[in-house]
């Protein structure tokens, strides 16, 4: 039996595994619920309570179109903002694919460019099947207080009917929540870039994706136990923890049980192994901040009010300031540290600095998400040096830029002043609970994954397929060639 049979086996049947295992206990949930999901706190990337009432409307409202049930220019604006935003966020996947083969070496640019293509196709189509239902279960009528912490809606939009109040079309909220799953399995990639085979990489695409990102993102964007504490519920307005720590930790755990590429530490000293086009990584990130505009502001969720206007721009805003502070912060301490600017450094603290603000980015004031943005930039450094002397190798600074900071991100909303705490909503606790459960929760599932993985003899290219490159040995190409 040859290996690649083997291989293409497994991944075939882990993915019949994670169906088996989520569809068959579960699809009666949604049809045996008699109560529908309460209010789960203004969240980004959540359906809105309007347009999550399964049973408003009744069997009749859900067969009327949005005219007829009388919806109007409101709907009709949230939806297509909303689609906007999921666009800019889906134009991320562009950013990350630039970082990610920028910051590498040329001979693994088309493994990289895959990598990312393959988590956007295989995401969608298993956040449509397994992953929505799982994160939202409340949009289909289950009860998510009595099972706060897994629950299943259904296939699809199949139960997600559109309420006579929606706020949107139940497929503007599905594109959108898909664009999000999609960006938490892309930010691995640049961690375990250079040294894993292609069919490892995409039984841990589908397995994120389709079942350890939607049921950690159910617990606080859909309602379940992180938002059910007695005194307030865990703030993550847009996915400092939910989307960017999932993928830091995630990548963290595939870097350590990877271990690091060839000739990155040699007699336990540190040799750098520069990546092979800077130009290439610096526009993806200017891209990444782009498409932060979709990620941050579209969490809103809603755009035809003044206030809610007011606080789309409010946000873009916060988002913008913490970007800045990161990147310029990053670069002075690197400056100090190294005698020069580095500029890969400040290009990472831009995207520590946005990392961080993603949590909080609806209730910092514009000084404090300076702060916020400011601290990131240090942890950024701070985290790949960490890395370092630890020799994990983790090729673009995946786990210092998303999780440190995502970390960050969410507990800053338990240490600085903002709206959140003034209001009673959270505190340093549950903001510490959240946090931690989250990251543990994407850490310890992944170390598992990619151990059985190692020991089936199907995660790491062997030396020689290294060093040759995997376009060329996974791939049978290059992306460059020599005239």
């Amino acid at each position: 039996m040859s290996l690649v049979f083997l291989q293409r086996t497994l991944s075939a049947l882990m993915l019949v595994s994670v169906f088996a295992l989520v569809m068959a206990p579960t699809m009666s949930w949604a049809q045996d619920a008699e109560t529908e999901a309460g209010d789960t706190a203004e969240t980004a990337a959540e359906p809105a309570d309007d347009a999550t009432a399964g049973e408003e409307g009744g069997d009749e409202a859900a067969t009327k179109t949005p005219g007829e049930l009388g919806l109007g220019i409101d709907y009709a604006f949230n939806t297509i903002l909303l689609f906007l935003s999921g666009v800019l966020v889906f134009f991320m996947q562009a950013g990350f694919a630039m970082v990610e083969s920028g910051f590498n070496s040329g001979k693994n640019a088309i493994n990289i460019l895959f990598k990312n293509s393959m988590d956007i196709s295989v995401g969608v189509l298993l956040f449509f099947f397994i992953g929505f239902g799982l994160m939202y279960p409340g949009a289909y009528g289950v009860d998510v207080e009595a099972n706060k912490y897994f629950a299943f809606g259904g296939v699809g939009l199949d139960g997600y009917p559109l309420a006579a109040d929606a706020g949107y079309s139940p497929a503007a909220d599905w594109f959108f929540q898909a664009m999000f799953a999609a960006t938490a399995a892309t930010i691995v990639s640049g961690a375990v870039a250079g040294r894993m085979k292609v069919g490892a990489y995409l039984i841990y695409s589908a397995i994120l994706t389709g079942l350890v990102y939607p049921i950690s993102g159910f617990w606080k964007w859909g309602g379940g136990w992180l938002m059910q504490f007695e005194n307030g519920a865990f703030q993550d307005f847009a996915g400092s923890a939910v989307v960017h720590g999932v993928g830091g930790f995630a990548g963290l755990a595939g870097a350590i049980v990877l271990g690091p590429r060839l000739g990155r530490y040699v007699d336990g000293k540190s040799v750098p192994l520069p990546g092979h086009n800077i130009v290439l990584a610096g526009l993806g990130v200017f891209i990444l901040w782009f498409g932060w505009y979709g990620f941050n502001p579209g969490s809103q969720l809603a755009f035809a009010s003044a206030d809610d206007a007011t606080a789309v721009s409010d946000i873009a805003m916060t988002t913008t300031l913490a970007a800045g502070a990161g990147g310029l912060v990053a670069t002075l301490v690197s400056w100090g540290l190294f005698g020069k600017p580095d500029l890969s450094m400040g290009l990472n603290g831009i995207l520590g600095g946005l990392v961080g603000i993603t949590a909080c980015c609806d209730c910092m004031s514009n000084n404090w998400s300076i702060v916020v943005g400011a601290i990131a930039g240090v942890l950024v450094i701070l985290g790949i040096l960490m890395l370092d002397k630890l020799q994990i190798d983790d090729p673009v600074g995946a786990w210092p830029v998303h999780g440190l900071c995502g970390i960050w991100g969410c507990m800053a909303i338990g240490i600085l002043p903002n709206s959140h705490l003034e209001s009673g909503s959270t505190n340093f606790m549950i903001q510490l609970i959240g946090t931690l459960s989250i990251c543990a929760w994407a850490f310890v599932t992944m170390f598992i994954l990619f151990t059985i993985l190692k020991g089936a003899g199907i995660l790491r290219v062997s030396a020689e397929d290294e060093q040759a490159g995997l376009d060329i040995s996974e791939h049978g190409m290059q992306a460059y060639t020599s005239h």
